[in-house]
């Protein structure tokens, strides 16, 4: 296990010598552990010198985690000549109790309505070629209560105003987009990864899910200098641009016809295909939104059932006008990457396990989290050169038996040699995995 921590020797500049040591101690019961990952859970898999109190105080110790990340991809798994894409969600944990820091009602995909939870805001980078995400920021969001607004005793409600503009009244200039809460604590965490990344990494594209598919989305966006791609809703009211001649009278036009996604004009069509009886028919356009105060980049994908007729459209949109139909279409596809982090935190690196209540040690625990999707995914690669179908539950595996074997040559009375050593390892290593990547032994 001496391999991980010569990993962590690139995170050393960041953090003393005692909470790396500490971490290797950390990560390598992690890897070896069944059950829960939680701190007793950790503290009984670990060697001498991990005991709970020493587990307890790494879990307490401030780390630098967004420059922890950030330097462990730099230096370990970016690829300069391949192109990234910057990815952000949020990801909510279900937890009981009142006494967890940030705890909150969020709303749960899973669950389908709001739920007692902590939720994380994370951006990744997800390689185009590779088509893998890296997390490399996490944040917890932490919502803020609105001061109830009491009324003055004996003060009579405002009343109401008639229909139509007042009497009188003059036009006012725009005033600048105020973001919300959510978009501020986000437009800060984008500040400061981009911050970052300048001059070693260059990001075009920022990938979002339909929840963000809206003009304060986009604005904050392009403030950052980059291209949003995300979703619109389904019924979103969408105008083609108008073209023509001003007669003099009034205001310009600005808008035309209404586009109506179930008779879309043939001259936007790009690509139609069939699988079975599903017929899939894609346009692209530019088009207006009365929110947006920009043209949007607009591809419809509209499916129809050719035996019973039901159609759906899903509308995809980028601030960047001059993107191609199939690029925007692969990028967003790509946007799900981070999905999958989501999906390893939780059910391989503790994310729903850990019971830390405290500020310190929950930023602690959920970035770990984190940090060991991509330490994983540096020690998959090696496995992978032998084994295209190596799996975490395979290096989970293999860890798992090489604590075993370590135990066990403990009690013999006189270590093996080194041949007969590393035979032993390899065979109880590759006992539990679903993907062996080791040859027979030559003993068996």
């Amino acid at each position: 296990m001496t391999e991980i921590l010569a990993l962590l020797q690139f995170i050393k500049p960041l953090v003393s010598k005692t909470p790396v040591r500490q971490r290797s101690r950390v990560l390598e019961a992690i890897f070896a552990m069944t059950g829960r990952i939680t701190m007793l859970g950790i503290s009984r898999w670990t060697g001498s010198g991990g005991s709970y109190r020493t587990i307890q105080r790494f879990y307490h110790t401030e780390m630098p985690w967004r420059e922890i990340l950030w330097i462990f991809f730099k230096d370990l798994l970016l690829k300069i000549t391949e192109e990234y894409l910057l990815v952000g969600d949020e990801v909510v944990v279900d937890k009981a109790g009142k006494e967890t820091y940030g705890l909150g009602r969020f709303f749960s995909s899973i669950h389908q309505r709001a739920v007692p939870a902590i939720s994380f805001f994370a951006f990744s980078l997800v390689q185009v070629k590779e088509r893998h995400s890296y997390p490399v920021q996490v944040t917890q969001i932490v919502k803020t209560e609105k001061a109830a607004e009491k009324e003055e005793p004996g003060k009579k409600p405002k009343e109401k105003r008639g229909r139509g503009r007042p009497k009188g009244s003059k036009n006012k200039t725009s005033q600048a987009l105020v973001l919300n809460a959510e978009l501020q604590r986000i437009q800060a965490m984008l500040q400061a990864l981009l911050s970052r990344m300048a001059g070693i990494l260059p990001i075009k594209y920022l990938l979002m899910d339909g929840h963000f598919g809206n003009y304060p989305s986009a604005w904050m966006t392009r403030q950052a200098n980059l291209h949003l791609i995300s979703k619109l809703r389904a019924n979103a009211s969408l105008y083609e641009p108008f073209t023509g001649k001003y007669k003099g009278v009034g205001r310009p036009a600005k808008y035309t016809d209404k586009i109506d996604v179930r008779k879309m004009k043939t001259k936007y069509l790009k690509e139609t295909t069939f699988a079975d009886t599903i017929q899939t028919d894609i346009y692209q356009m530019v088009l207006l939104n009365k929110e947006f105060q920009f043209p949007l980049n607009v591809v419809i994908m509209l499916k129809t059932n050719l035996s019973s007729k039901a159609q759906g459209q899903v509308i995809l949109f980028s601030t960047d006008l001059e993107l191609d139909y199939k690029k925007m279409i692969d990028f967003y596809g790509l946007r799900f990457q981070i999905e999958f982090n989501f999906r390893d935190v939780k059910q391989y690196w503790g994310l729903d396990d850990f019971m830390n209540i405290e500020q310190r040690a929950l930023t602690n625990a959920a970035n770990l989290s984190f940090f060991l999707v991509n330490l994983s995914h540096l020690l998959l690669q090696e496995f992978r050169h032998s084994n295209s179908d190596y799996s975490l539950l395979d290096l989970k595996a293999h860890y798992h038996g090489c604590r075993y074997a370590m135990e066990a040559i403990k009690l013999l009375p006189q270590k093996p040699d080194a041949i007969l050593l590393a035979d032993v390892f390899e065979q109880i290593a590759r006992l539990g995995m679903i993907h062996p990547v080791f040859g027979p032994s030559p003993t068996s």
